[in-house]
């Protein structure tokens, strides 16, 4: 079970990389579809690409508690912010992506900050992974 939690850290970590180079390398298209300029685009795939490297690097010093509850908020957020930027996507308004994409830029970013600044796991527990 903890190798099961440590992996499901590591493999939010990672989307969040490989989005970052979506959203970076992508940059011009994506934020054509979405209505988004491309500086935009940019610098979410910067803050995606931030956080998933300190997701990833402090999986074996933060319990994952902490993950849990980090990732349960900004997952939560980001259902939120797609469902607002898509109704107003449909009701004409040019924001919406804009929403969304705003919201993948400023969550990341926090989140990587109070990661990095959380409470360290116990040395003797070995990974940072609570046992059931």
């Amino acid at each position: 079970m903890a190798r099961n939690r440590t992996a499901g850290i590591v493999a939010d970590g990672a989307f969040k990389v490989l989005l970052a180079a979506v959203f970076g390398l992508g940059a011009v298209q994506v934020g054509r579809q979405l209505g988004v300029a491309p500086w935009l685009m940019v610098c979410c795939g910067v803050a995606l690409l931030i956080c998933g490297e300190v997701e990833i690097r402090f999986v074996r010093r933060r319990p994952a508690r902490t993950y849990t509850r980090l990732m349960i908020g900004y997952d939560t957020g980001w259902v939120l912010t797609a469902a607002v930027g898509l109704l107003l996507a449909r009701g004409g308004s040019s924001v919406g992506g804009e929403v969304w994409i705003g919201y993948q830029v400023l969550a990341p970013l926090v989140f990587a900050a109070v990661l990095s600044r959380g409470p360290e796991s116990p040395a003797s527990e070995g990974p940072a992974v609570e046992r059931s």
